[in-house]
């Protein structure tokens, strides 16, 4: 395969000026490097006011020939995974490039053993290991649509995804362990299955040796399964734009959004990101700290790395189990090269004693990477000097679940960083600073703050809101006309690097997870003593947001720690643990407006401790209410 990397600073703004003035050509060049069964016949199609966006129409290929078969010549051999298990104690798993190309041959034989065709949809609720990745590159090998859950999620918000995206089968684990807890996954999909009608089949590994309750005629264990098929499984030949997986985010309003993303441009975007930003050389150790439920482990643990041929780590734990040296030993003993990991992390490592870092060996490390959230700049710091030891150039990287690949960062030891700055777009990104009235701010040469829109597609952009298309029109095209909006706010400095200011709507990032706050609070005013509430972020030290819920009681309700353990059980028992507020907060009303709109603004400056300016209260219905939550706020 062709080297995608840039290499140097002036690379990077050839390639840049290329791709914004001649995008086709530049898309064109990028995509002729990988394996296809058939080359395109037109490169893009596009516009946003529909919205449609088609990259490489008429091309065929099937991403796992460019993850797996393409490499096995040249470097069969080479590890492609390595598996750390959330023990110490219990031992690492290596496993080759033609070692995995037969995990995952195999694997599609069993999908296709139990009916699963191209096209259909298979949801994967496993924990991180090797097996997961196996499995969504075997729906890939076959043409069928993954669609991953993350394994902290409730069986609720697990049966939601399944019904919202008709899944035939599902693929989960006995339990996980995480931490010093086990967790049975199997019991939690139990749950969700008794409102799942698509399902027809479920496949579980066995993690443990525990004892699985099983559904005769519909449960299958996966080594069973795996006796059934022989090794050999012909990649199915898919169009560019066919469905490679449907992944689901918090919307601010109303259920997840299962953002539909494609093979072919997405397959490209996420490579050569993954190539440029991290600078990885043949030998080198990469790993990213992500869940691959999560977008940053579909792209940044599985798709990217493997496409490009390179070693990727794939971690089961926590970084604070068996102690808070976790990572570090991890770094140590695998000599890993690039660590990915999420500022929540840094911040919850760095309140620990620094004996955690110095007893473990970290010169091996040559790049380190941020995703999830704006990182804060005492983060920035103690992850630069204490990890990098101030050799490491750091990669802030932003990205979205709906963008597929990184968009703004730094090119590791190419692009000149700034503490907390995500710096400068990736060559075929083409950012938008827009003001409060709707025009975007061109003088990049001034500073400026604003709203961060794309003004032209990159080949990794989701195609659809699965299901609702009109839905995907309206949360990213209504705001500008023809330009995709990302709903973040942003502050562009006078040589033109991005810092990411945080949401503008009603998602709050927690421990570098999006949460849409509309399904938190239908969550609380499901309990029969909660007339209504609202839920909104506030700082936290190592979170980075917490969320801190308004909670309006019937009046015979009296407000209690008993009442308040309920609440945030309901919340972990619909969404998931990680949606649990920090703090709730019993009130007589809320503040609205005149047509009813809750005031938010407010509540997030009271939530964080910020009222010395409330700012315009005009329009409040009921104005005298911001007092009494504010006396009420300071017990």
């Amino acid at each position: 395969m062709k080297n995608l990397q840039i290499k140097t600073f002036a690379e990077y703004k050839k390639a840049y000026q290329k791709s914004t003035e001649n995008p086709e050509a530049f898309w064109d060049e990028i995509a002729s490097t990988f394996t296809w069964k058939k080359k395109w016949d037109k490169t893009l199609e596009w516009d946003f006011r529909k919205p449609e966006v088609k990259w490489f129409q008429g091309g065929k290929l099937n991403i796992t020939e460019n993850c797996l078969d393409r490499h096995l010549e040249e470097q069969g051999n080479k590890t492609a995974i390595i598996w750390e298990p959330n023990d110490p104690d219990e031992e690492s798993r290596y496993i080759s490039y033609r070692q995995l190309f037969v995990k995952v041959s195999r694997f599609a034989n069993v999908l296709k053993n139990n009916g699963i065709k191209k096209g259909d949809k298979v949801c994967l609720y496993m924990p991180m290991i090797p097996e997961l990745a196996i499995a969504m590159l075997a729906c890939a090998r076959i043409g069928a649509v993954h669609s991953i859950v993350f394994a902290g999620f409730s069986s609720s918000a697990i049966a939601s995804r399944i019904n919202d995206s008709g899944c035939k089968l599902l693929i989960t684990a006995n339990e996980v362990y995480r931490g010093s807890k086990r967790v049975n996954l199997k019991d939690i999909c139990d749950e969700a299955l008794e409102n799942t009608p698509s399902i027809e089949t479920v496949i579980v590994y066995r993690r443990t040796v525990e004892p699985t309750s099983m559904k005769e005629g519909r449960d299958k264990f996966w080594f069973d399964e795996l006796q059934k098929v022989d090794k050999d499984c012909a990649a199915e030949e898919m169009d560019a734009e066919d469905m490679l997986f449907i992944l689901y985010t918090s919307g601010s309003t109303g259920k997840p959004k299962g953002m539909v993303h494609t093979t072919g441009g997405y397959m490209v975007g996420t490579t050569y990101t993954f190539e440029n930003v991290f600078q990885l050389e043949k030998n080198d150790v990469y790993w990213c700290t992500a869940d691959i439920g999560w977008i940053t482990g579909h792209s940044y643990i599985i798709y990217g790395p493997l496409a490009a041929g390179a070693t990727t780590v794939m971690f089961e734990g926590i970084p604070s189990y068996p102690d808070y040296g976790r990572f570090w030993e991890i770094c140590d003993k695998l000599n890993v090269t690039h660590f990915y990991t999420a500022p929540t992390a840094i911040r919850a490592l760095a309140k620990q004693s620094l004996k955690f870092v110095e007893q473990h060996d970290l010169s091996s490390l040559k790049v380190l990477g941020s995703v999830g959230e704006p990182i804060n700049e005492e983060a920035w710091h103690w992850y630069n000097d204490n990890i990098g030891k101030g050799n490491c150039p750091v990669v802030d990287t932003w990205w979205q679940t709906e963008t597929g690949a990184i968009m703004i960062s730094p090119v590791a030891g190419i692009t000149p960083t700034r503490p907390t700055f995500a710096t400068l777009p990736l060559p075929g990104v083409q950012p938008a600073l827009m003001d409060e009235n709707g025009k975007e701010i061109t003088n990049l040469h001034e500073k400026a703050e604003g709203r961060l829109a794309i003004k032209f597609p990159w080949p990794s952009i989701a195609r659809t809101i699965y299901g609702n298309h009109q839905r995907y029109k309206e949360v990213y095209f209504s705001a500008y006309e023809n330009m995709y909006f990302t709903g973040d706010g942003s502050y562009r400095d006078a040589t033109g690097n991005y810092r990411i200011t945080g949401r503008v709507d009603d998602v709050v990032i927690v421990s570098g997870h999006n949460l849409g706050t509309a399904t938190i609070e239908n969550a609380i005013d499901e309990h029969q003593n909660v007339v209504e509430c609202a839920v909104v972020g506030f700082p936290h030290d190592v979170k980075g947001n917490a969320l801190y819920a308004y909670v309006i009681l019937y009046d015979d309700v009296e407000p209690t720690e008993k009442l308040e353990s309920e609440i945030k059980k309901l919340v972990s028992d619909t969404v998931g643990p990680i949606a649990k507020p920090d703090k709730i907060q019993f009130v007589s009303g809320l503040p609205k407006t005149r047509s009813g709109k809750i005031m938010r603004r407010i509540l997030r400056k009271i939530a964080s401790n910020d009222t010395d300016n409330l700012g315009d209260t005009s329009t409040l219905l009921n104005p005298e209410i911001i007092d009494e939550i504010m006396q009420e706020a300071k017990r």
